[in-house]
């Protein structure tokens, strides 16, 4: 059965090529959003807490601060609305999942930057 779907996914999905990111980077990520018949590209910009799943099953989730209120989003890699992904900062984390994030406010909150 895991060989079906796997073949499935490779034969049928389109994959596209975005940059290799993980958690503490600070990515923009432009979609595409209809309203209607209208269309119009939306960013959403923050920094990545997880890379979960692999293959055509990845998803990511991004948080931005708006205002005081934290917002996360949840984006599959392979979704067709997606438009490109930009990295912003490389961050230096220790840790593949930083849910720690959520809880930090002020200095504590910034993430340190890769030197590259």
């Amino acid at each position: 059965m895991e060989e079906l779907v796997k073949f499935v996914q490779d034969e049928f999905v389109t994959r596209k090529e975005f940059p290799k990111f993980g958690a503490g980077d600070t990515i923009t990520v432009y979609y595409e959003i209809s309203e209607g018949e209208k269309t119009r590209t939306q960013f959403f910009k923050g920094v990545v807490i997880q890379v979960k799943g692999t293959g055509t099953s990845q998803t990511f989730t991004i948080r931005k601060m708006s205002g005081t209120i934290g917002v996360e989003r949840i984006f599959p890699i392979n979704l067709p609305a997606l438009q490109k992904i930009e990295i912003n900062k490389k961050g230096s984390v220790r840790r593949k999942r930083i849910y720690y994030f959520r809880g930090l406010t002020g200095k504590k909150a910034r993430i340190k930057e890769k030197r590259m």
